[in-house]
């Protein structure tokens, strides 16, 4: 569907220099800097299990690698900005100087955090909270001149899940997104990828919902990641937790594949290029 859609969609994306096809889909790995980040495998809180994670990552593929210090699972523990950037930092410059070819986005909703870590070698803001958490992002990521992407959330980490709330979830989130994208083009930001943001104040029937509806994000004509790695979405449908949700998450982000997908945002780097490498072959 990407190529040559009618809405003509973006599909390249200038990164630290670096322009990125997006044409062919790309794969997204997480590295969570917490210690309670939802899913423990992507656990690493230190320098040298984050480098190794990182290494393995972009031997199985991964285009990007998102690395964040603050879990935003539901009903996290809010940090402070110097705590959250004491944690980052030192990762984002190991990982830089080590893979200096690794393109770095950086997941936080705060302004401080993402510009220091654009300064310590990263190359993309992935805000979660699409600007509602901090009233001078948009003008920090017009500033800094990095892709930004664009998430959908509504309340905070602390309290999303009681924000599910929606007329219509999808135009909602269209709408969202519609506006935000309006802002960042007065601002003068040039490459801007959205995300749904399933989970994030949505239950399972509105993720359902924008995973049936994912084609018609295609007017926006931006890139779309999705992340809907190891979710409750997939566990909450099939039983288990968390560890036994990567057969769900393969089946969905084949779907995502599918609907307009070109980053998929994953915990597991090599499934998912491998979804990528099969689904290619059979269009």
């Amino acid at each position: 569907m990407g190529k040559d859609n009618v809405f003509n969609k973006k599909v390249t994306l200038n990164a630290g220099g670096k322009l990125i096809d997006l044409s062919a889909p790309k794969v997204m790995g997480i590295i969570n800097i917490t210690p309670d980040s939802f899913y423990a495998g992507n656990r690493k809180p230190g320098v040298e299990e984050a480098l190794q994670l990182a290494q393995k990552m972009l031997q199985d593929g991964a285009t990007f690698l998102d690395l964040g210090a603050y879990s935003s699972r539901p009903g996290a523990t809010d940090i402070s900005v110097q705590e959250e950037t004491d944690r980052l930092l030192p990762v984002v410059e190991a990982i830089a100087a080590t893979f200096p070819d690794a393109v770095l986005s950086i997941d936080t909703f705060r302004h401080q955090v993402a510009e220091a870590a654009i300064k310590a070698g990263a190359h993309i803001i992935n805000d979660i909270s699409g600007g509602t958490l901090d009233a001078d992002m948009f003008a920090t990521v017009a500033r800094l001149q990095v892709p930004y992407i664009l998430m959908h959330m509504k309340g905070t980490p602390q309290n999303m899940t009681q924000m599910a709330q929606y007329d219509d979830v999808f135009n909602e989130v269209l709408d969202f997104f519609g506006s935000a994208w309006h802002q960042l083009k007065q601002l003068g930001v040039h490459d801007v990828i959205i995300d749904p943001g399933f989970g994030f104040a949505k239950n399972q029937q509105q993720n359902y919902t924008l995973m049936r509806r994912l084609q018609e994000f295609e007017i926006l004509g931006l890139p779309l990641l999705t992340g809907i790695s190891r979710k409750r979405m997939i566990y909450g449908l099939l039983g288990g937790n968390a560890a036994d949700a990567l057969n769900g998450t393969t089946v969905l982000n084949t779907i995502a594949l599918n609907k307009g997908a070109n980053i998929l945002r994953v915990h597991d780097v090599k499934e998912a290029v491998e979804a990528v490498k099969i689904w290619e072959a059979c269009q």
